[in-house]
């Protein structure tokens, strides 16, 4: 069984502070199996494993004791979508449902910005191996509220400066995924870089235009997505980052 242990960096990253190391508690497989069952108490709707792949072999043997123990929520892998195929088959028996994101259709972008000139290829066939697996989205209804249970729901983030990347990144998904995915274009990019990062890459020092956002979702209409989340408002000004506080741990 082979694992990639290396999660695309981008250098916009908002999470930055708990990506480079600078923030965490360690906790075992155990610990880990028993927060997914106290969140499960919470009436949490889903246990969500953000940017999770270089932990792979310890959250599906913390899973599988959760399980063990009554733990019966969706399992949600929250990914970048630079994933080997080989990774996300051995999560077969252990996730329900994927987050991922597809940020790049533009290998120049994608080479700049997280080094990864290849992302669009290993991300493409990480999403079909996902779809493959858990198939077309399904629901129910948990205290009252509609819940995934099932399914792939592909994130693209809108960039300062790259409509054109974002236009041919639903250009893409839809021409090869169509309706087995539900689709989320976010405008919530915020400037979080700074120093010798925003002298190299200035254009990622503004927020995305209003207009280039609302050109992205238009694109979408014309496509015929009619079902798919987005972004009202400045959301840029909204809190997305957490106080990494190590709460709940």
């Amino acid at each position: 069984m082979f694992f990639s242990y290396c999660p695309l960096r981008c250098v916009y990253c908002q999470n930055a502070h708990i990506a480079t190391g600078n923030a965490g508690t360690q906790v075992d497989e155990r610990r880990l199996a028993q927060i997914c069952l106290e969140l499960q108490a919470q009436n949490a709707l889903n246990i969500n494993f953000v940017t999770p792949t270089h932990y792979s072999l310890q959250i599906i043997e913390a899973v599988s004791h959760a399980r063990a123990q009554g733990l019966d929520v969706p399992v949600v892998w929250n990914t970048s979508g630079y994933e080997r195929t080989e990774t996300i088959e051995a999560l077969a028996e252990t996730v329900d449902v994927y987050l991922a994101d597809y940020k790049y259709a533009n290998a120049k972008l994608s080479k700049r910005y997280s080094h990864a000139g290849d992302y669009s290829d290993v991300a493409l066939a990480a999403i079909q191996k996902m779809i493959e697996l858990v198939g077309e989205p399904q629901y129910d209804t948990y205290n009252g509220q509609q819940r995934m249970v099932k399914g792939v729901i592909v994130r693209h983030l809108v960039l300062p400066g790259a409509i054109e990347n974002s236009i041919k990144a639903i250009d893409e998904l839809w021409g090869q995924f169509g309706t087995s995915i539900l689709y989320s274009i976010m405008n919530q990019y915020t400037p979080v870089i700074s120093g010798a990062d925003l002298a190299k890459y200035p254009e990622l020092g503004n927020v995305v235009a209003v207009d280039d956002y609302e050109r992205v979702l238009d694109h979408a209409d014309f496509l015929g997505i009619d079902d798919y989340f987005w972004q009202e408002g400045p959301a840029a000004k909204e809190s997305f980052i957490p106080a990494w506080d190590g709460t709940g741990v």
